[in-house]
């Protein structure tokens, strides 16, 4: 589960994000949408612990600056980053040691081989393209065996069969019970696989659906109609 009290980010006098609450459950699928300037970013942010923040997150039932949260917890950024020395293959080792995640060394192959980089494991991060270094991050997130993980803009720079291979692992995750977040502006890679949205505008959240309730409402109209008054 990942939830969010009157969370509230300012930068100088400017309220990025204004006493924001809502909640994900466990083995759902959540995602956050709203214009460029909404305050997506600054709550990706916060959740993430890369900014200081006002309010309170728990993430499967903790504090989420508490090691116990952020044992549980794996974040995939949209600009991926990675150690330029490192190979494929070290980075996930340095996510097992860092982590003590108990991922098995057959676990690590299949999960370098679903995402095609079974042949790329010797490769430095300076030899990777983008989609190349996003896969790894998404690996690295997968290798903590996360309880809760959160996806900024995942599947930009990914090629089909990766998006395909992305969604699916998706849906396992939730089946697992394994609670997950993501931002994105791709409304059509997220159609088939949400459970709650949550929409913004200018620090607020402004409009919750849950799948169930909008029954087959086209998630564009949705957020348009919200936005936009459409």
């Amino acid at each position: 589960m990942l939830k969010i009290e009157k969370l509230q980010k300012a930068y100088g006098k400017f309220i990025a994000v204004k006493s924001v609450s809502f909640e994900v459950p466990s083995g759902k699928l959540g995602i956050l949408l709203g214009p460029n300037g909404a305050g997506k970013s600054s709550i990706i942010k916060c959740i993430a612990g890369l900014l200081r923040y006002d309010g309170d997150i728990e993430i499967h039932g903790k504090p989420s600056k508490s090691l116990e949260a952020k044992k549980v917890f794996a974040y995939v950024p949209e600009i991926p980053a990675m150690f330029e020395a490192l190979t494929v293959a070290e980075h996930l080792e340095y996510i097992r040691r860092a982590y003590k995640s108990d991922i098995t060394d057959q676990e690590v192959e299949e999960l370098l081989k679903r995402f095609e980089l079974d042949d790329k494991k010797d490769k430095l991060g300076s030899e990777l393209s983008k989609g190349m270094m996003q896969k790894v991050s998404i690996c690295c997130a997968l290798a903590v065996k996360p309880k809760v993980i959160l996806f900024d803009e995942p599947m930009v720079g990914l090629d089909p069969k990766a998006i395909k291979t992305l969604k699916a692992t998706m849906m396992e995750l939730k089946a697992e019970g394994v609670t997950l977040l993501v931002s994105t502006h791709m409304l059509d890679m997220v159609r088939e696989i949400w459970d709650v949205m949550f929409i913004m505008e200018q620090g607020n959240i402004v409009a919750e659906y849950n799948r169930d309730d909008v029954k087959d409402q086209d998630i564009d109209d949705i957020f348009f109609q919200v936005t936009e008054g459409e």
